[in-house]
């Protein structure tokens, strides 16, 4: 072999790594959004790889995510939405109000979104079945079964006239929510009286005013940073001895007197086979609003019992779940 053989075998050698590399794919990269806490919302994560999974995305081997946690601090989400939209990541995964934040921020990068309000009342979307642009996601349309909540309080305790309603003054959907349980209240005849709060450091001062007021239960409105602070809510519906309803069954779980809602698991997972069928090539505008249409009824029996309350035969019967 000449030298000068021996010379091109070494640099031909030399670039081989280098060609190999260039030849791997670009691992994309999704930016999970959530106006939550990450411990609060673990099992949504779960469920969300979960569905990722199913369409064949395994965080860490062939796709990687960016988490970013408002902890309940709306007034970060704009910022920490336009990061991910200047990182220019595959697609933006966002809950509200980080969707509406999304929403604003960018026309090109997809997003999927999580709810609990009507996306088309929202101006996340145009229609249910054509979404249009470059935005889809699942609603679970908790929002709208808040005066269910109302009514499940009354049946519960039927002789009450006042009914607490705890809500986040922050939350884009809250006006909505209130005018939904204030019509709900003038048919059941009852009066309701709204407390606020929109950090941890608010729940005690509401736990309080509850026992002053002497509200025979609290109906907590539909809220993410609720969401993550499901076992505080239920710690501290036992301890103050009030009842209380919330949206999902994570909070019955809890401790919590009773849930009724729609599964967020199954949201989550299902926000996770649509970012997956996206970073596959299809285009959000194809893909349906899917809705989580059947609201569930969780009892949680052992905490009436230790509130010494009797729940209803009827109420007992309905529901899908009784936690003993």
């Amino acid at each position: 072999m000449t030298r000068r053989e021996f010379i091109a075998l070494i640099s031909g050698a030399a670039a081989w790594p280098r060609a190999t590399c260039a030849q791997q794919p670009v691992m994309p990269v999704v930016g999970f959004f959530n106006s939550g806490t990450p411990d609060g919302y673990a099992p949504m994560v779960a469920a969300f790889l979960q569905g990722l999974k199913e369409t064949g995305y395994v965080e860490g081997q062939n796709v990687a995510i960016e988490y970013h946690w408002a902890e309940g601090k709306y007034d970060r989400v704009p910022s920490m939405v336009a990061e991910l939209v200047r990182r220019q990541v595959a697609v933006i995964v966002a809950n509200t109000p980080g969707n509406l934040a999304a929403r604003a921020a960018t026309a090109t990068i997809p997003i999927v979104f999580t709810t609990a309000g009507d996306p088309v009342q929202m101006s996340l979307v145009a229609s249910l079945n054509r979404p249009g642009s470059n935005i889809t996601g699942v609603t679970s349309s908790s929002v709208e079964v808040i005066p269910k909540r109302l009514e499940l309080a009354r049946e519960l305790s039927p002789t009450a006239t006042v009914i607490a309603v705890l809500v986040n003054p922050t939350n884009a959907n809250v006006e909505t929510q209130l005018k939904d349980l204030q019509a709900a209240a003038r048919t059941l005849k009852l009066q309701i009286h709204v407390l606020h709060a929109s950090n941890e450091h608010d729940f005690d001062t509401v736990f309080g005013t509850l026992v002053q007021l002497r509200a025979a239960g609290l109906v907590i409105g539909s809220d993410a940073f609720f969401n993550s602070q499901s076992e505080l809510l239920a710690a501290l519906e036992l301890r103050h001895a009030v009842p209380a309803i919330y949206q999902y069954r994570e909070f019955a779980a809890a401790g919590g007197l009773m849930s009724y809602g729609s599964s967020i698991t199954e949201s989550y997972q299902q926000a996770g086979v649509y970012t997956g069928r996206i970073l596959k090539g299809e285009k959000p505008a194809d893909l349906p609003i899917q809705q989580s249409t059947k609201a569930e009824l969780i009892i949680n029996l052992k905490t009436a019992k230790a509130f010494g309350l009797t729940v209803p035969p009827t109420l007992l019967r309905r529901a899908d779940e009784v936690i003993e």
